[in-house]
């Protein structure tokens, strides 16, 4: 029989809320959301945009063993076991804290954040410490006030490796979360100009991704991209806090650097230097952008002394998700074409990574590029300038047609030369029709933009409507 995630004893101390009634079955789980709530998880009413509280007697039908409420809620016929605490989003970090201070001594905890490729990173890290021990980490993209402790209270007391990834989009966000993780290792995958509606500069954003460092263990690593231009400001930021630096990237001044790797449409060939060791591993995911975080991986798996060779032979069989490069093959009028989902997300650094992927794809396979872009969102008075400015990337990456959608990326749309131009419309739907009349066999199309676009839904139709045989690319 599987041990409980917590006991009902335990649980309620770490609220230091108050039982209202007694659970009649284990407690496996949390959750926030009763759509996806599973037998035996306890429901957190925390209040979004919508209140959970609304939703607590829904939960118990849906086989929650227990809820997290304000003091002040008041019973329904049909709840359950409740605890009453003052702040159920603060209950829940409590939770969490005391999650992380019962892990064993021995277990490693890494912590990742940067302004494009956290989440990829942490599936690395998941796949890597998985081929080593019971690893727990973040689900999709749980990174921020409520995704970090509700990651912390699922994680099992006997964890042996954890990683969770962090995000924020104010200054002030990543410090109390890095706080809670309280990592052996962090991540600064990379800087950029993202979220610049809420700081005034880029270095602004460098001073808020450094916060990471502040929730370091003593001894701690922080692990730093070399070749950004906000590198040594990172340094310095760790070192202040302690931290043992350690650099990664392509170039030879890197601590962790990339020796002979040879980047391909299909995954990459690495081998890394890292201080008199070299290491070599195969990467199934395509893409520059994801090669050189895999160094960050190799450095942060070094430095919580975990067994290096044994952990990045995973990277071989890891493939991309959907929305962040999964690849499908379509039948599209007799023929392949060939769909790179990029929907969940966009910035100006990951968009061009992206396009640099969809450059890469051999026109030997697909001989035609399609590119089809949604608007960047959070980007400020700079908005305009960051999405035409994509214009080089759309060009270096040998880019036929592009499709656009959003106020902000029909400047780029407009930009382009006129062969180039698919179609533009202000919503991603009103895309479909124009998009599916322009596929034919031998098209690679490349799907990318903020989530507020609402391209997924775009690739879900193309995948319902064109799905290939065996599905794989």
């Amino acid at each position: 029989m599987t041990e409980a995630l917590w006991t009902w004893h335990d649980l309620v101390a770490a609220t230091g809320g108050i039982a209202d009634g007694a659970p009649s079955q284990a407690i496996n789980g949390f959750s926030i959301d009763t759509r996806t709530l599973q037998p035996g998880d306890v429901f957190v009413a925390l209040k979004d945009q919508r209140d959970g509280h609304d939703f607590v007697t829904s939960a118990f039908k849906a086989g929650a063993a227990a809820a997290l409420v304000s003091a002040a809620y008041q019973r329904r016929h049909g709840d359950g076991a409740l605890i009453r605490a003052s702040a159920p989003l603060r209950a829940l970090e409590l939770i969490g804290i005391a999650a992380r201070a019962r892990l064993s001594p021995a277990a490693r905890v890494i912590a990742v954040t940067g302004s494009a490729g956290k989440t990829g990173t942490k599936e690395m890290l998941r796949s890597c410490c998985a081929r080593l021990g019971k690893v727990h980490a973040s689900e999709k993209s749980y990174n921020n006030h409520w995704g970090v402790p509700l990651t912390l209270a699922r994680m099992p007391a006997n964890t042996q490796y954890a990683v969770f990834e962090i995000g924020m989009n104010h200054a002030g966000e990543i410090r109390p979360l890095a706080k809670m993780v309280h990592p052996h290792a962090a991540i600064i995958t990379t800087v950029e100009a993202v979220h610049l509606e809420h700081f005034a500069s880029v270095d602004g954003i460098a001073d808020a991704k450094a916060e990471i460092f502040e929730g370091l263990r003593p001894g701690g690593t922080a692990i730093i991209k070399r070749d950004n231009p906000h590198h040594n400001r990172l340094q310095a930021s760790a070192r202040a806090h302690g931290a043992h630096v350690i650099s990664f990237g392509f170039g030879a001044d890197a601590d962790a650097s990339a020796q002979n790797g040879v980047l391909g449409d299909d995954g990459s060939q690495m081998t890394v230097r890292l201080g008199t060791r070299h290491i070599a591993y195969r990467l199934a995911m395509p893409g520059r952008h994801v090669a050189e975080n895999s160094l960050a991986v190799v450095a942060a798996l070094d430095a919580i002394n975990a067994d290096v060779e044994a952990a990045v032979a995973a990277l071989a069989t890891l493939v991309p998700p959907g929305g962040r490069g999964a690849r499908t093959l379509l039948t599209v009028r007799g023929g392949d074409v060939l769909l790179i989902d990029e929907s969940y997300n966009a910035n100006p650094a990951s968009m061009r990574a992206a396009l640099m992927t969809l450059g890469a794809v051999p026109r030997a396979k697909f001989a035609r590029r399609i590119a089809v872009l949604g608007d960047m969102l959070e980007l400020g008075p700079e908005a305009a300038a960051l999405h035409t400015g994509l214009a080089d990337a759309v060009a270096e990456a040998g880019t036929d047609f592009i499709f656009a959608c959003g106020p902000h990326m029909k400047g780029l749309y407009d930009a382009m030369p006129g062969a180039m131009k698919g179609a533009y419309a202000v919503s991603a739907a009103a895309l479909e029709a124009p998009l599916v009349e322009a596929l034919r066999a031998g098209d690679a199309v490349m799907i990318k933009g903020s989530n507020g676009t609402r391209l997924a839904p775009l690739v879900e139709t193309l995948q319902t409507r064109f799905r290939a045989a065996d599905g794989a690319a």
